[in-house]
């Protein structure tokens, strides 16, 4: 790996709050994710990123969620199952004008009812928006 692709790498992870040695957990993994994206991440934390099967406590969850994939109330509070006290829920929806598409007011609608808000999004997949969740209790 370059330099170049080191910094970018590192520099994903840290947009999304990452560091070297997290452990984050992958949700609704298909085959239209950001692969550029998954990679530059994995690379940021220095290990790949734990499926749906693993029972590990985790610092973050990255859901992929698309219109159709059911109900996304469910799919947050599942995100929840193995997510760290100060954790956070990244999720993954397709930008305006991509198959899928998951409007922002959906979103804005589900997280309260899972027990989240939305704080922030990333820029950092091109057909991906990225909406951060954290949870409304205190840790």
């Amino acid at each position: 790996m370059s330099e170049a692709e080191a910094a970018t790498a590192v520099n994903v992870a840290g947009k999304l709050g990452f560091k070297d040695g997290d452990l984050v957990q992958e949700l609704g993994y298909d085959d239209d994710v950001d692969f550029d994206f998954r990679e530059d991440l994995e690379e940021g934390i220095g290990t790949e990123l734990l499926t749906e099967d693993d029972q590990d406590v985790v610092d973050g969850v990255i859901l992929w969620w698309r219109n159709g994939d059911g109900d996304l109330v469910d799919a947050l509070v599942d995100a929840l199952t193995s997510l760290g006290a100060g954790g956070v829920v990244w999720l993954f929806t397709p930008k305006s004008g991509r198959p899928g598409y998951v409007a922002p007011a959906d979103v804005q609608e589900a997280a309260p009812t899972a027990g989240l808000h939305s704080t922030s999004s990333a820029g950092v997949s091109k057909e991906w928006a990225a909406t951060r969740l954290v949870s409304r209790r205190k840790q």
